[in-house]
């Protein structure tokens, strides 16, 4: 899954509880990661960690193949929910994850 797949996702009005079963992520979890290997691009598909495995982390190994802290779940919720209550509600997906890529790698 690629960040404007997850979007997608959510967009769709998918619980975090389904998400989270899904994907075999603990709801327990103090926080949800986002991660992604380098260099970072759109087409690049993203995992999810508990801090809990990654001690957070920004840079994770696993199976000698190196990913990167994006942002956490929970502000990449609240990052969907505010696209679509506000002036970008008419972008698309793709678009959405652009603006949200740039913003992991020069804001966050």
């Amino acid at each position: 899954m690629n960040l404007a797949e997850l979007i997608k996702y959510f967009k769709e009005n998918r619980s975090k509880e389904e998400f989270f079963k899904n994907n075999h992520l603990n709801m327990e979890s103090e926080v949800v990661e986002i991660y992604m290997q380098k260099p970072f691009s759109l087409n690049n598909k993203v995992k999810f960690l508990e801090i809990e495995k990654t001690k957070g982390t920004i840079e994770f190994d696993i199976n000698n193949v190196k990913y990167y802290n994006l942002i956490d779940f929970y502000a990449f919720l609240d990052f969907i929910k505010d696209s679509m209550e506000s002036s970008n509600d008419n972008l698309t997906d793709a678009q959405l994850a652009k603006i949200l890529l740039d913003y992991c790698i020069n804001d966050a």
